[in-house]
């Protein structure tokens, strides 16, 4: 940065890109340092009132513009010209970039991020198009993107799938005719895998144990839900399965339920296969049951007021992760943690205190202070000194781990 502080111009950067199919959002890391200095957001690609956030970590300030971005090409040219060519660029030229990391959803066979090359890009086209079809292809547009503006930078594909392949095999096979798993791929497959592994990562280094020994159990608590247990720092079991629609009851997906049921409310309804996807991704959740909203805040306001749907939503959110959490308990064969993490994993006490409530008897215990104060966004433990089973608060970062994970690739 030119304000005599830090001079960022004689380390190498990473870009993290996460592209979205309206949206990119960006971080860019010093390489090895682990420290965000510039991070930001194209929003509503494809509009003629596209709108572009950069936000100077190190000033801090912030520039918000409003200009036609057609597409993922045009909305990264516009990132890398701010980077690179702004008034407060903090790259001197593109050979100061060391890589770009990519968020992408379904990895697939990926157990580990890869450099990208024809062959990765062949089996994402090929393969994990059609198991994500919603999200790959954009993601796959910020790698071409890439490689169309900044010809020779290394990119390294980071994906959501990829900390679930150590489950074992009586973990991710459905209970079906094998041969669609073999034909198919029809598996759990797990996802927010880059979060349940940074968090899992942190809640290790608070633990005082070794790392080989750990038990440590993940809630990934947005607007989507998933939770992870983790033994040893390797995923063994997690609730998402092929698609991110299985587990937990969400902010507007519906969780596990009955498939008989979902096949009895085709016919009744004379629904057709996208109606009901709809309606299972995006009108179920928190939305379906409470009429009011998706968001846990609306949700917890309402409550207040007395509005039995949304006590019922609330209650329902929380007892299904309660037993998720039980499960693995169980899987794990006891646990050193459980971590909360995201929206309102990391804001919303009283999601975390219905959670909880009534575990004593297993060993954990929080303290209702501990659990009230946010503590400024901070790593924290909001167990008492009596809870068997240490409670964590840590905020997630994607964006970092995929910087740490670029650096273990790219020398």
């Amino acid at each position: 940065m030119r304000d005599g502080k830090i001079n960022f111009e004689k380390n190498r950067i990473n870009i993290v890109l996460n592209c979205g199919s309206s949206s990119v959002k960006y971080k860019v890391f010093v390489s090895g340092g682990g420290k965000c200095i510039v991070k930001g957001l194209v929003e509503k690609i494809g509009s003629a009132e596209s709108i572009v956030t950069h936000i100077n970590e190190t000033l801090p300030k912030t520039l918000r513009l409003v200009e036609n971005i057609k597409n993922h090409n045009e909305a990264i040219e516009e990132i890398l010209n701010f980077l690179l060519n702004g008034e407060e660029s903090v790259i001197k030229n593109s050979a100061q970039i060391k890589s770009v990391g990519h968020r992408i959803v379904h990895g697939g066979k990926y157990s580990e991020p890869v450099l990208v090359d024809k062959e990765v890009k062949k089996y994402l086209m090929d393969v994990t198009f059609e198991l994500a079809p919603l999200h790959n292809p954009y993601n796959y547009q910020g790698i071409q993107a890439v490689e169309n503006i900044l010809p020779g930078v290394p990119n390294v594909g980071c994906f959501d799938t990829a900390f679930h392949q150590t489950l074992p095999d009586y973990a991710f096979i459905y209970a079906l005719p094998y041969v669609y798993f073999k034909k198919h791929l029809v598996r759990k497959y797990g996802f927010h895998g880059t979060s349940h592994q940074y968090v899992s990562e942190i809640a290790g280094e608070m633990l005082d144990i070794p790392k080989e020994k750990s038990r440590i159990i993940t809630c990934h608590i947005g607007n989507g839900v998933s939770l992870a247990a983790v033994k040893g720092g390797k995923c063994v079991d997690t609730s998402m399965g092929f698609t991110p629609l299985e587990g937990a009851m969400m902010g507007t997906r519906s969780g596990d339920v009955d498939p008989a049921a979902v096949l009895h409310i085709m016919m009744a309804e004379e629904l057709g296969i996208r109606e009901m996807d709809t309606v299972l991704n995006k009108q179920s959740g928190l939305l379906g049951v409470s009429g009011i909203s998706n968001d846990m805040r609306d949700i917890l306001k309402a409550v207040e007021k007395g509005n039995d749907r949304a006590r019922l939503a609330f209650e329902m959110f929380c007892y299904r992760i309660r037993k998720y959490i039980g499960g693995y308990i169980s899987v794990l064969n006891g646990a050193d943690a459980i971590v909360f993490t995201a929206g309102a994993g990391e804001n919303s006490s009283a999601v975390r205190e219905e959670i909880l409530k009534n575990l004593e008897n297993i060993g954990i215990i929080i303290d209702p202070e501990r659990n009230r104060d946010s503590g400024g966004c901070a790593s924290r433990v909001i167990s008492s000194a009596a809870s068997k089973i240490k409670v964590f608060v840590i905020p997630t970062d994607e964006e970092l781990m995929i910087s740490r994970m670029i650096d273990k690739i790219v020398k």
